[in-house]
């Protein structure tokens, strides 16, 4: 059998510090992704690689960044050209936190600061009642655990696109814009470690709320149901 390759388009690279102790962003997906067999490219877009022509051949990750969308980037807005051209081919694309904003962004959503500020730690996603025909969300229970940390949100949705869960700080946790492009604002590549490395990082650079990461620090989980999501993502398109 012959595995579709997965296409990695890197949008940010962690703090020294984080990189050093954990490698890069490509590194923890392929990691999450590592039974599937398949070649791996990876684009750091955010460095100015070269965009290959999309191709529906290719399985996309868009992946989390440090960078801000509503900062309107070259190199982030010719990555959202490049996701609306992928779209119209109808190529599998899953967008992760800066990924999942960056595709609403490209199809027509609104993105910005969230008004509640950021969602950090393990939080509680819940499911919406269309998720249970979704076939990619069908098997997962109505709330599950996941990773977050995040300043920006999809704030508004692209016309069109469905809205499959949320949590209760942020609404559009899921997001399916057709049968083959789907994104998530929390993290499915995380683990506790690199979790607590970025809540470790945050309080050293604010003694603000200090108190209040000390509680996410407690409570990080391994959250095997959200890297399930991409896992299946990844598989469903096992072979051309």
């Amino acid at each position: 059998m012959k595995h579709r390759p997965l296409l990695i388009l890197q949008t940010g690279s962690p703090p020294t510090e984080i990189r050093n102790k954990y490698n890069d962003i490509s590194t923890w997906f392929g990691q999450v992704l590592n039974h599937t067999r398949r070649p791996v490219s990876v684009v750091r877009v955010f460095e100015g690689d070269n965009l290959p022509a999309p191709n529906p051949d290719y399985v996309t990750v868009i992946t989390g960044s440090w960078a801000m969308v509503t900062d309107r980037h070259p190199w982030s807005e010719a990555t959202a050209q490049w996701i609306r051209d992928a779209v119209k081919i109808e190529a599998p694309l899953f967008g992760v936190c800066y990924g999942h904003q960056l595709m609403a962004h490209a199809l027509g959503g609104h993105v910005d600061y969230h008004p509640k500020g950021p969602e950090l730690g393990c939080q509680t996603i819940q499911l919406q009642s269309s998720a249970a025909q979704d076939p990619l969300l069908a098997a997962l229970p109505s709330q599950f655990q996941a990773h977050l940390s995040h300043e920006q949100s999809v704030l508004e949705p692209p016309a069109g696109a469905s809205v499959l869960a949320g949590s209760a700080h942020d609404p559009h946790q899921i997001i399916r814009y057709g049968a083959h492009a789907v994104s998530t604002q929390f993290h499915p590549e995380f683990t506790p470690g690199i979790a607590g490395s970025l809540l470790q990082r945050r309080r050293a650079a604010s003694k603000q709320n200090e108190t209040h990461i000390e509680t996410l620090l407690a409570n990080l989980v391994e959250t095997p149901e959200a890297t399930s999501i991409l896992n299946r993502f990844v598989e469903s398109y096992e072979s051309v």
